[in-house]
């Protein structure tokens, strides 16, 4: 069955173009358009579609307005379409919280040109989103959150509407609450994840106290102009400390570092001198910047066996590689469970390898996080 797309967007040069690359893809139609925030209330109503491409900004109704509205009628996933500036990064930050799946750049010399690239992650981002039902899906929900972007204070709560999709119940499993701490003694915790990682790094980090006693390594899949919003927001929201990672940064306790959009972070040195290296990465072969494969194989070879490391949701398999070289050196890895997962993609190539040792429901990965290291 394809899945039956709505495109929202002002410009029609957008809605055009995004239609004609969606419908390149015999597994995707096309049902609708919206020219504004208000009229992709009303075309949803209407058509019941499986996803929506939406623009943050439209006139009548502005796409974060819309995502609202739209999550707390008639639940649909949304991709978000927004500029890469930093009002942009907000914006998009904004609408994830509101609800939304996932966001990709607007960029137009993409869509204008015939970007084989461009086409594929578009389409299978829509494909992906489009898969989870939603009567099977779940997500926690932070709220009343504050809009925090790099050098701001916090601005008014988006606080989430009561039949939005229901982020705050996922059920923890049985064998998840009663697990006990293994015993294992740590040294740092790595965290990878791609679509709907924004949501679930709020959600887990958000819970940790604040003297958790180790260094955390983020790796988001995201571009360089979202991740300092990214940081500054989860920084106004967490108790530990949460920074943008930047070359020569010693690792501390109770500090989780975000690798920067479109570079590689990389640990760096053995005992108490520990330092990251964040870098340009040229290379070809390696498709994510950041990269988790890349991140986890540096800190398989820094801490040996003392990594805590945990896949997220998102697409494809990015962390495979490096949790097998952590796997191999002793560190333990978790999955987060498909039920949870926006898009059971990188947990699942990691669990099918072989490699992880629970599949946990994203609600019960900071307490089961925060047993197993012995803190809180």
């Amino acid at each position: 069955m394809a899945v039956k797309v709505l495109v929202v967007d002002d410009s029609s040069f957008f809605r055009r173009r995004v239609s004609e690359i969606l419908e390149q893809d015999k597994d995707i139609e096309v049902i609708g358009f919206a020219v504004n925030g208000r009229e992709a209330v009303d075309k949803t109503n209407q058509l019941r579609p499986d996803v929506i491409t939406m623009d943050v900004e439209m006139p009548v109704l502005d796409g974060i307005s819309a995502v609202k509205e739209i999550m707390a009628a008639n639940p649909t996933p949304i991709l978000m379409f927004s500029s890469l500036t930093r009002d942009g990064a907000t914006a998009t930050l904004d609408a994830l919280d509101a609800g939304a799946l996932d966001f990709l750049p607007k960029k137009f010399e993409d869509i204008a040109r015939n970007n084989e690239d461009a086409i594929k992650l578009l389409q299978n981002k829509v494909k992906e989103i489009g898969r989870k039902r939603l009567s099977r899906f779940s997500r926690p929900t932070p709220t009343s959150i504050p809009s925090v972007s790099a050098g701001t204070t916090s601005r008014p709560a988006i606080t989430q509407p009561d039949r939005s999709f229901n982020r705050s119940t996922a059920p923890a499993s049985n064998i998840a609450a009663n697990t006990r701490a293994s015993g294992k003694k740590y040294q740092i915790v790595a965290i990878g994840t791609s679509t709907g990682g924004p949501v679930a790094l709020q959600t887990i980090l958000t819970k940790l106290p604040a003297n958790f006693p180790h260094p955390i390594l983020l790796i988001q899949h995201m571009p360089a102009a979202f991740t300092p919003a990214f940081a500054a927001r989860l920084n106004g929201l967490c108790k530990i400390k949460v920074k943008e990672a930047q070359q020569g940064d010693r690792l501390m306790p109770g500090v989780a570092y975000l690798a920067p959009g479109g570079q590689q972070m990389l640990v760096e040195g053995r005992g108490g001198n520990r330092t990251l290296r964040v870098f340009e990465d040229d290379s070809a072969r390696i498709t994510y910047k950041p990269s988790v494969d890349v991140t986890f194989a540096s800190t398989a070879k820094s801490f040996q066996g003392d990594v805590l490391a945990v896949v997220l949701t998102g697409m494809g398999a990015d962390g495979r590689d490096g949790a097998r070289m952590l796997k191999q050196a002793g560190a333990t890895i978790w999955a987060q469970d498909e039920k949870t997962s926006v898009v059971y993609g990188m947990p699942q190539a990691v669990a099918n390898a072989g490699l992880s040792s629970a599949s946990i429901a994203l609600e019960e990965v900071a307490n089961r996080l925060v047993r197993e290291i012995g803190c809180g």
